[in-house]
This record gives structure tokens, C-alpha cells and sequence, in this order.
């Protein structure tokens, strides 16, 4: 997930469809899945790149459903795509289809939303503890804003201030150690302006010399806050960077 920069926020460019996207997706993947077979029984064994792409889809299509919370009858979710693939009429009409599919997508942006409300009430708390520990453990440096940093390397070039461009290397990990960002695997650095990253950053490039490198903790109000970021960076999330600040240009 590169990042970009955007607003008061660092941005990944890789930001997750919106859901109204992914269900039209999966109702033409769903069409695909069925188009040369009429049934999963009828093709058991996964011959041709056509039997191994309709399978493949067809995965993707279960755990999509399956990712948002929807029960469906897999026997007549397939009957569904035959009958339309082979003009039979329909067991329904299609103002009962309307219908049906406006429940469908109100009952899933209601599961989402309940989701998401549980993600941050969970990260959140556990962000709390997480800072509230760090604090006590060795060269860690917690800011009045909440902002803790520990410097792994003192620079002694200059600090930047709001308007300059900074060149950085950077790893992000969520608290429990999963990666979801970084330079190096990129194998190039990062350049953006100080003031179009998210608030933590910004408070942390400000202290930095040049040729630092600082491992800080931004706890969610400095991050992405309620919103988060892509499928990686759930709401209210805590974040942890390893951070080399390589030049100012």
C-alpha cells in the first residue's frame, strides 16, 4: 500500500471500494461464476484455466458474502444465475428482485456499521493501554498531544518546519506487529510536504534532524481517528512507525 499525501493526512492510494461497488461486483462476478457449467457437481475436477477462473470467482464471490455477513442458499444462488444465463423465467419479478435487493443492502450496511462501531470501541481501548504502557518503558518521550516517540538514531542536520518537503524512509505497523505500509519493501523512499501528512507525523518531522531515526506511537486522534484507513488501518487504530528522515528538499 503506497502512500500519497492528501489534506492533514498521509493517504494510501489504495484505499478500499466502496461497498455500493463491491455488491455490483459481485452480482456480475456471481453472472460469470455459472456461465459454462450448470452446476458445481458437473465440473468437480478443475481442468482448464475456464474451470480454475470460474472456481476462482466463485471463491472470491463466497468470501465477499461471506466478509459481509450474508446468509445466502447457495443452491438457489446458483439457480438464480442459470435461469438468467439460460432465459428461463425468473422465480420472481423483478419489482420482488428490487425489493429484495434493497433489504439485501440495507441489512449489510447495517451489519457494517455495527462492525465498524464495535472495531473502534475495541481499538480504541486497546490503543489506550498500549500508550499508557509505552509510557513507562525506557527512552520513550510521550508529547502533551499524546505523541510518544524513542529516538533509535540522532541526526544532526536540520529540523524541518511547515513549509518544507521531507525525503524519509518509514515502516508502519498496527500494535500487534502486522505491517501495512513501507518504504523499503518499496524500495524507494517517500517524499511530501510536512503539512500533508497525518497530525503525528507532522509533530514528530518538526522535532526531527535531519538524518534521525525515530520510532514513534500515534495514538488515534494524530492518526486516521473514527475513519481509518483501507482494510488495514481499522478505526480508531494506534500506530506505530519507524521513521528516517533522509533529507529536506
Amino acid at each position: 500500500m503506497n502512500i500519497s499525501t492528501y489534506g492533514d493526512r498521509i493517504t494510501p492510494t489504495c484505499v478500499e471500494k466502496g461497498e455500493s461497488m463491491r455488491q455490483k461486483w459481485i452480482a456480475v462476478a456471481g453472472l460469470s461464476l455459472l456461465a459454462t457449467q450448470a452446476s458445481a457437481e458437473e465440473a468437480p475436477i478443475l481442468k482448464t484455466d475456464k474451470d480454475k477462473i470460474s472456481y476462482s470467482i466463485g471463491v472470491d464471490v463466497g468470501k465477499n458474502l461471506k466478509r459481509l455477513g450474508v446468509e445466502v442458499d447457495a443452491d438457489l444462488f446458483g439457480k438464480g444465475l442459470r435461469d438468467v444465463l439460460s432465459s428461463e423465467k425468473l422465480l420472481m419479478t423483478e419489482e420482488e428482485i428490487r425489493a429484495a435487493m434493497t433489504a439485501y443492502q440495507t441489512e449489510v450496511r447495517q451489519k457494517q456499521a455495527q462492525t465498524a462501531r464495535l472495531a473502534a470501541e475495541t481499538n480504541k481501548k486497546t490503543g489506550e493501554t498500549f500508550i499508557t504502557d509505552n509510557k513507562t518503558k525506557e527512552g520513550v518521550v510521550t508529547l502533551p498531544s499524546g505523541l510518544q516517540y524513542k529516538i533509535v538514531k540522532k541526526g544532526d542536520g536540520k529540523i524541518p518546519t511547515d513549509t518544507d518537503t521531507v525525503e524519509c524512509h518509514y515502516r508502519g505497523t498496527l500494535i500487534d506487529g502486522t505491517e501495512f505500509d513501507s518504504s523499503h519493501r518499496r524500495g524507494q523512499p517517500a517524499t511530501f510536504k510536512v503539512t500533508g501528512v497525518i497530525p503525528g507525523w507532522r509533530e514528530a518531522l518538526k522535532l526531527m534532524p535531519v538524518g534521525s531515526t525515530w520510532q514513534i506511537f500515534i495514538p488515534s486522534q494524530l492518526a486516521y481517528g473514527e475513519r481509518g484507513a483501507g482494510r488495514d488501518i481499522g478505526p480508531n487504530a494506534t500506530l506505530i512507525f519507524e521513521l528516517e528522515l533522509l533529507a529536506i528538499k
